[in-house]
Order: C-alpha cells, then sequence, then structure tokens
C-alpha cells in the first residue's frame, strides 16, 4: 500500500472516488473536503445528498477537524467503541462540508477496526468518507470484482479482503445515546 499512496494521493486531490475493503464491505469513498468529490459520489451511488456521509479514520486526529470540539465525558464514551464497528453522530464543525452533513449540524463518525480500512486512512493521512459501495438500495458489494462491475472506470479500487461482520456498523447519536442502527 504505502507504495501506491502518492498516486492514491493523487486521485483522491483530483476529485477521484476510491473503493475499499471495510468491516462488513467495500466501502466507496473520496476526499472529504473535496466538495467536487463528493458530489461525483453521491452521483455514482444515487443517493439523496440530504442522506449525508460518514467518515472513518484510523484516529481521533483524523476525525477531530470535522467535529466540533466534545466534552471529555462524551470524548470517552466514544472511545471505548473505538477501534470499531461503532459510527457516533456527533456536532459537526463550522468546516465540515454540507455534503457530508446532509446539511444537519452533525456529521457521523468512526475510528475503525478494520486494519486495511484503518493503514489505508494512516498511509492517506486522512480520514474518508466511507459509504458502501453499491448504487443506493441494492447490496453492498463484498469483492474488488463486484465494485468495477458496478462502477467501471470511475472508481479506482484497492483490493484487499472485507472483514468478518454481517451488518453495516452500529450508528449511535452521541447527544442522546439513541441507536439510530442496531
Amino acid at each position: 500500500m504505502s507504495r501506491d499512496a502518492h498516486p492514491l494521493r493523487a486521485h483522491l486531490a483530483r476529485g477521484g472516488l476510491i473503493a475499499y475493503p471495510t468491516e462488513s464491505c467495500y466501502g466507496l469513498g473520496c476526499a472529504p473536503r473535496n466538495v467536487h468529490a463528493l458530489k461525483r459520489l453521491i452521483a455514482a451511488k444515487g443517493r439523496s445528498a440530504a442522506k449525508g456521509l460518514l467518515l472513518i479514520a484510523a484516529s481521533w486526529a483524523q476525525l477531530k477537524p470535522y467535529v466540533t470540539p466534545l466534552s471529555p465525558a462524551l470524548l470517552a464514551r466514544m472511545r471505548q467503541s473505538w477501534p470499531g464497528p461503532v459510527t457516533w453522530v456527533v456536532p459537526a464543525s463550522r468546516r465540515c462540508p454540507a455534503l457530508l452533513t446532509g446539511g444537519r449540524p452533525t456529521v457521523a463518525v468512526r475510528v475503525t477496526k478494520h486494519a486495511g480500512a484503518a493503514r489505508l486512512c494512516r498511509v492517506l493521512g486522512t480520514a474518508l468518507v466511507s459509504t458502501s459501495a453499491n448504487k443506493s438500495g441494492r447490496k453492498p458489494a463484498k469483492t474488488a470484482a463486484e465494485c468495477r462491475t458496478i462502477f467501471g472506470a470511475r472508481v479506482r479500487v484497492v483490493e484487499g479482503r472485507i472483514g468478518t461482520r454481517k451488518r453495516p456498523s452500529t450508528l449511535i447519536d452521541l447527544a442522546t445515546g439513541t441507536v439510530l442502527r442496531p
């Protein structure tokens, strides 16, 4: 992966999309601050921009620029579940693009436990947008070949194995503790 980092970084900087293995399926992602890439990703999925997107990272430090400062107690609650398949809906910072939040004052974030996805974030030096690699309403891709079939040359595919998890990450609202997706 490290020898491929420079071309992949350049691809993301140009607004490119990538598909990569995560805990339960291939994820479809892009650079979180690249509005052109966010629009391309939403169009490629055929998804409503109002749904928002989530971010994965290798560490809290990669997510921090997208999140309003949190109290130590709230931060500790999140960190107890990380790294792992728990995505938290938290207050978004003013610098967080509206296409990530779906126009809401919150953003969904996760420190991934998937070794390949975490390594990708570390090598690229950034959090990544992460949504399932599929057309909206369809089954998520489980292999690199499925990603190529769904998206063709529009998406650069990072080879690897998905994790053993059968379901998407658990989604929890940090402010209320409400489980939005078990």
